[in-house]
């Protein structure tokens, strides 16, 4: 429906679906539907990190969708989560889809979308019915370990030997096409895969092929980029106006780039379709111009490539709107009820009660829980018995020497280990490999093809011993061993990777020493072990 109240003509509800798509496969079905009844389109997310201001991008589409009159199904896909190296406990899972549909219908209600065609289902309310596992086997009985791995090479953590989960994760999201009943699936064009999959394999099992919208690419309000003396961050739904200014300063907005710039982005795919549909106005000083309002963002972009807007001034300005997008969140979630939902589907580092032993608790799933230290490897030489094996004898400081065992040999050069800093885990429990106990483990980036493995580099000027922490994490206390049966290292490890920059992160939160940074020398967007 318009804003004036009178209904879209087909072709205009067709244009409010695809503005702003980088992509739509069977473009020729949605005409023929949208003449006969509303079209039915599935969103899907699964209920892991906490959402923030990038969910806009998603929430601006889904806000056409649901403008254009079509009956939109957002997926909380607890299972598929599950799946995914089981990142959360059930029972956290189960908080956390509660908080993802407050904190949705609070963004949605915050840019005036209306939720009459709105509906939220979980995955495990129909993907453990014996109609949808048969149609799992059945599934698997068609598709090849290749087209398997294909499909998930840009959403599943890509390793040489897959876990069968990660196989599994696109054959559910192609069946659950069929079985919320939708004519249609929304997501990233990192998704495309997963929905050509669908395409030919949905009709070898006798159900009809769907359309796919995908939404573009788009850097963070951060950026891809970061100088050197800015931290990277996130900015979380919840956020006060003080945090957001605070993050938007340290934002990469360099003069004249339109090509790694999240907060141009934001203005294309939020705050124009939804915000500043009479233009975006970039506030300045008399001095400089006042001022100035962009009624198309081709307009601002334009301005912005030639150095008309700065950087600056283009900062207060998303600022303000983004402010005004958060203020209605914010004061929705004051209410004591969704504070308590708030921590308890993202728990925080629990203080250390009077008496109790230790610093943590047992609940607390966080990175500080893990003994990172700076270590020097003085001496490197092959296993005796293991031709991948290396065996080093590394300075972890204060007089604590230690041997370790790497599986480095023939992936990193023995010299380029020799006398060099590195990161160490050193709280996990003592491994003989071959023979040889380790003691700690070597903390690197790693690719699986091809096969490429590089050590996380410590800031220049450290020294042996120095913590490694993590950004929000710094106040806690390593556990003295970690025990293999609580797999506190298998639940972090997976959320440990590179960024873009290159720089070491975990849930996005920069891993650091009081000097700076950790970084490797060239594996970006990679797993850490």
């Amino acid at each position: 429906m318009a804003e004036n109240g009178t209904a879209y003509s087909p072709e205009e509800k067709l244009e409010l679906i695809k503005r702003n798509l980088q992509e739509v496969l069977g473009e020729d079905r949605i005409t023929p539907i949208i003449k006969e009844r509303d079209l039915k389109i599935y969103w899907g997310t699964a209920t892991t990190g906490r959402p923030h201001v990038a969910y806009f991008v998603a929430m601006s589409k889904v806000a056409d969708f649901l403008h254009a009159g079509c009956e939109v199904t957002i997926l909380f896909a607890d299972l598929h989560a599950y799946l995914d190296n089981m990142k959360a406990p059930w029972s956290l899972l189960q908080l956390r889809e509660k908080y993802y549909e407050a904190i949705i219908k609070a963004m949605l209600k915050s840019i005036n979308v209306p939720l009459e065609k709105l509906k939220f289902v979980k995955g495990t309310d129909f993907q453990l019915s014996k109609e949808y596992t048969l149609d799992v086997y059945r599934l698997s009985s068609l598709v090849t370990e290749h087209d398997a791995r294909k499909a998930g090479a840009e959403v599943v953590k890509q390793v040489q030997h897959p876990l069968l989960s990660g196989l599994l994760y696109p054959g559910l999201q192609a069946l659950d096409e069929e079985y919320l009943k939708v004519d249609a699936q929304f997501g990233g064009v990192d998704q495309r895969k997963i929905f050509t999959y669908a395409e030919k394999y949905l009709p070898h099992l006798g159900y009809t092929k769907r359309i796919h919208f995908m939404n573009p690419m788009v850097p963070g309000l951060t950026g891809s980029k970061m100088s050197s003396s800015e931290e990277d961050s996130k900015i979380d739904l919840l956020d006060t106006a003080a945090q957001v200014k605070k993050k938007l300063k340290m934002a990469f907005c360099e003069p004249g780039n339109i090509t790694e710039n999240g907060l141009l982005s934001f203005c294309k795919h939020v705050l124009y379709p939804i915000t500043c549909k009479e233009g975006f106005t970039v506030v300045r000083k008399e001095e400089f111009g006042g001022n100035v309002t962009y009624k198309k963002f081709q307009e601002l972009e334009d301005a912005f490539a030639k150095e008309e807007v700065h950087p600056g001034d283009l900062k207060v300005s998303v600022e303000n709107y983004l402010n005004q997008l958060l203020d209605p969140i914010r004061k929705e979630f004051e209410t004591p009820e969704l504070k308590k939902l708030t921590s308890q589907a993202y728990p925080v580092e629990k203080k250390k009660k009077p008496g109790q032993a230790g610093g943590q608790t047992e609940e607390a799933l966080v990175p500080s829980r893990l003994d990172l230290r700076v270590g020097k490897i003085t001496k490197v030489e092959k296993h005796p018995d293991a031709d991948s094996l290396y065996v080093e004898t590394v300075d972890l400081g204060n007089g604590d020497e230690r041997t370790v065992v790497s599986g480095l040999a023939g992936l990193v050069p023995m010299e380029d280990l020799q006398d060099r800093l590195g990161v160490f885990l050193c709280n996990l429990k003592p491994q003989k490999m071959r023979g040889i106990e380790s003691k700690a483990m070597l903390m690197c980036a790693s690719v699986a093809e091809p096969r490429a493995v590089e050590p996380l580099n410590p800031p220049e000027g450290s020294a042996p011993g120095e913590r490694v922490f993590f950004e929000e994490h710094e106040s806690g206390k390593p556990d003295e061993e970690l025990k293999p049966k609580k797999k506190v290292w298998e639940q972090l490890q997976p959320d440990l990777r590179t960024n873009s920059d290159c720089v070491a992160e975990w849930q996005g939160n920069i891993m650091k020493t009081k000097l700076g940074n950790v970084t490797c020398k060239s594996l970006k967007s990679s797993p850490i072990k």
